[in-house]
């Protein structure tokens, strides 16, 4: 390739030089854990590998071990300071920004410390993970014991790039900027989310109205709000059945089959199966309908409600999913998948399960679970407010997923040298990231 060098990492740009990894950095592992090692009067916070993850050290959960004089100068960290997994997610790395006063570290962490001014450790932590994680550069370098771990001896020689250091430091702005930007969208993400879990607690259990509020079996709800058995409003509760029951194995292509998988937390997931269409003509009872209120019966995921769209319409389903069709009148379907989705709700699931070797609720339970039903304004109100926020919830999610997918992009392209981070317009990146 013009203008870039072959290297036993890679190809890289002609003025990038490329050495192992203890010439840039000093390597220091940290005190071992033991039962006698806690003995003491000078007790101190260190980290262990569970405080940190990729970018990011998280200090909710401190542990606490004697240091003496000695090794308090020798563990100390300082501002700066990488500190990198030995095992479990080998190489997981995450930067030390003095956080806590005189913190230290366990002996599963390598800390790295600079020994020139002309390598930005951000820079490194960021290559780190393009190579872990995406670029799979080191594969096969880490230690092959009972429990696979990366070695100071081994993480010594591994080779990295050494781009002239203002670019370096541009490479990781870019980078950090577009991370931040993905951190800002798991916010919003996170507050939205607790917003419409606390809005749909108030409405179900205050309603719209200001009214006040009687005790019912399913807790308080608004005074005029009845309580009713869900078959009273019901045109057909039902479930399909196994495919190789009825003696039929899955096809690339042909009628949309959906099992428990699909159902995710009022959403479907897309991981389809298909069978042939004559199972149809077997099992005509559950063939689906759009609007259909589908609940899974089984497993672990008992409890998880959703709604069937519209390219569903014709579809049908296995055993592990039951199927709710409402009549037309004094119950909407997306208000009902909302309360079943509610604390209350999946408390009117959950205790019908049966503690079985595979959990389960019967098709006889859904039709008895008590539903609140105020008036079909009201259900259409609380269910729109409810629906604006997981359409933005989903806004957030699409977005967050679009940076994802360029941050990777990006690494990979920066860290190889593919894209020069001096011919981007960085403005424009920004602009669209922020």
């Amino acid at each position: 390739m013009e203008g870039y060098n072959n290297t036993e990492i890679g190809f890289f740009p002609n003025d990038w030089n490329v050495g192992r990894i203890d010439a840039f950095f000093k390597i220091q592992q940290g005190k071992q854990v033991s039962k006698s090692n806690r003995v003491g009067k000078n007790q101190r916070p260190f980290l262990r590998t569970s405080n940190i993850y990729w970018g990011k050290i998280v200090l909710e959960e401190l542990d606490y071990m004697h240091f003496s004089n000695d090794e308090e100068a020798k563990y100390r960290l300082k501002k700066n300071d990488l500190l990198v997994c030995e095992g479990g997610d080998i190489g997981r790395t995450a930067i030390w920004n003095q956080e806590v006063e005189n913190c230290y570290y366990q002996n599963h962490l390598h800390r790295l410390r600079a020994k020139t001014d002309d390598i930005d450790p951000l820079f490194i932590l960021q290559w780190l993970e393009y190579s872990f994680v995406i670029g799979k550069v080191y594969f096969g370098r880490a230690n092959v014991t009972t429990i696979p771990n990366l070695s100071k001896s081994r993480l010594s020689e591994l080779i990295i790039p050494h781009p002239p250091l203002p670019e370096q430091r541009k490479i990781a702005h870019v980078l950090s900027t577009v991370q931040k930007a993905i951190e800002q969208q798991d916010n919003l993400i996170r507050t939205t989310t607790e917003l419409k879990k606390a809005l749909m607690q108030k409405f179900f259990t205050e309603g719209t109205r200001g009214e006040p509020q009687k005790e019912t079996e399913i807790g308080l709800v608004p005074e005029s709000w009845e309580v009713k058995k869900l078959k009273d409003y019901c045109e057909l509760i039902t479930k399909g059945s196994s495919p190789k029951w009825q003696g039929f194995n899955y096809c690339d292509k042909g009628l949309l089959f959906v099992r428990s998988q699909n159902i995710g937390w009022g959403v479907i997931e897309n991981e389809f199966a298909y069978l042939p269409i004559e199972f149809n003509e077997i099992q005509k009872r559950s063939i689906l309908k759009e609007n259909d209120v589908l609940i899974n019966l089984v497993g672990a995921s008992i409890g998880r409600v959703a709604i069937a769209p519209k390219y569903f319409e014709g579809a049908n389903s296995n055993q592990a999913v039951a199927l709710v069709r409402l009549s037309e009148e004094n119950l909407k379907e997306r208000f009902l998948m909302h309360f079943l989705l509610t604390n209350v709700g999946q408390t009117v699931i959950k205790s019908n399960e049966k503690a079985i070797a595979r959990a389960n609720i019967s098709l006889t339970d859904i039709s008895n679970f008590r539903i609140p039903i105020p008036t079909i304004e009201e259900q259409v109100l609380i269910s729109n407010s409810i629906d604006i926020l997981g359409e933005k919830i989903n806004i957030l999610n699409s977005k967050k997923q679009t940076l994802t997918a360029l941050f990777k992009t990006l690494l990979h392209e920066l860290m190889t040298g593919q894209r020069r981070v001096h011919e981007m317009e960085f403005d424009v990146l920004q602009s669209k990231t922020l």
